[in-house]
């Protein structure tokens, strides 16, 4: 099997990341256009005056910059261990959609429990991944 075919599911990963970080100063601004928001709410994070829907891009923006990185440095280790299979390719696309579903929950009517079980299950997988590569 080609071993860069683990790079689409990384680089899937990573251009959600980046089209999530588009959306903050989307609704950023849009917020500043309606006087909700100031250019000081933001001076030391954002304060307590920013409204949620202006803050959950950038919360989801740093749940995309947390366990993902074990994502990305098992794609690696897959990769330069010339470990990539069928297997771990479906393992790793599954762990993206369920990121995309978690990020997609999140930035639009953001339900809890839907939220919940993306992210967990997205971590169960993420930690089959590892296992996976130490076991085989």
């Amino acid at each position: 099997m080609q071993q860069q075919l683990i790079f689409l599911p990384m680089g899937a990963l990573a251009f959600l990341t980046f089209a999530v970080l588009l959306n903050i100063p989307f609704r950023r601004f849009a917020a500043g256009r309606a006087g909700l928001i100031k250019a000081d709410d933001f001076k030391f994070g954002e304060s307590a005056r920013v409204p949620g829907e202006v803050s959950i891009p950038n919360r989801n923006m740093m749940n995309l910059l947390e366990l993902p990185l074990l994502f990305y440095v098992a794609g690696l280790m897959y990769y330069v261990a010339g470990k990539v299979d069928g297997l771990v390719l479906t393992v790793a696309w599954i762990y993206v959609a369920l990121r995309v579903a978690h990020s997609l929950i999140h930035v639009t009517y953001n339900n809890v429990m839907h939220r919940l079980i993306a992210f967990a299950t997205s971590n169960v997988v993420l930690l089959v991944l590892w296992i996976l590569f130490f076991v085989r």
